[in-house]
């Protein structure tokens, strides 16, 4: 039995200033779920019996027993899947010259004003795929620990650090040289550009795409080219198909 406190409370992780002053986030199904106890432990997992008797050293502070009307009432989802969980949000603010350092030996992603929950979950889960282990946000983008976004990552939140920063001011501060991708109709072609294996690739947002203040800093302007070129097309791609393919080449193209 879940009291209706406890529903409330859950409930109201859904708005981003109740994540902040309680410093929780929810997750939910047994994928999601399941890959963030490998990772970290929950602070209250609500669980049908059938979940609770198949996973009985789940690590969490609390465990409660819920019948599926229980479940349903505190969900998200439109079809609740057997288990909820509460979990710190991990603290990954990075100092710069952490976050610095990441650009410098690796490939990292940034997210420049992206807006729709699902396109940052996918995105999270395409860095996860490709073995991007960081992805910088501008303040504007939506925030990685809502419930939709959450369950977009489809367990991938746990193994991806997620920094929120100031994109313009991480860009400035990187050394001279450090190559920032970004992807712009006036680019040049992705399959035709070199690529390396250490730097920034910055995504825009799903209307608009790199903000003027981004779109001056990026040294490399990459563009997916349309197929058959001059034939007319779709105006764009959606951002997170876009981020999927420029992941795969520069994968492809380094062999790391």
């Amino acid at each position: 039995m879940i009291g209706k406190k406890r529903m409330k409370m859950v409930r109201q992780l859904e708005s981003k200033k109740h994540r902040l002053e309680t410093g929780l986030f929810v997750a939910e199904g047994p994928k999601v779920v399941g890959d963030l106890l490998a990772h970290y432990p929950a602070v209250m997992l609500a669980c049908t019996q059938a979940w609770a008797s198949a996973h009985p050293a789940a690590p969490a502070k609390e465990i409660l027993v819920v019948g599926e009307d229980e479940l349903r009432q505190m969900s998200f989802l439109q079809h609740p899947q057997q288990v909820l969980a509460t979990f710190h949000i991990p603290k990954h603010e990075e100092s710069m010259e952490h976050a610095i350092c990441s650009v410098g030996t690796r490939l990292c992603l940034a997210l420049d004003g992206v807006q729709d929950p699902g396109n940052v979950g996918t995105i999270i889960r395409i860095a996860d795929w490709f073995g991007i282990d960081t992805v910088f946000c501008s303040i504007d983008t939506a925030d990685a620990y809502s419930p939709k976004v959450v369950q977009a990552t489809m367990g991938s939140i746990a193994r991806v650090t997620v920094v929120p920063t100031d994109l313009a001011a991480l860009i400035d501060h990187l050394p001279q040289g450090t190559p920032v991708y970004g992807t712009l109709l006036d680019g040049a072609s992705l399959y035709d550009t070199p690529l390396s294996q250490q730097g920034l690739l910055v995504m825009g947002n799903e209307g608009n795409g790199l903000s003027d203040a981004i779109r001056s800093r990026v040294t490399h302007r990459l563009l997916i080219p349309p197929y058959p070129v001059g034939q007319s097309t779709a105006e764009s791609l959606n951002v997170a198909i876009a981020t999927a393919i420029c992941c795969a080449e520069f994968r492809r193209r380094i062999g790391q």
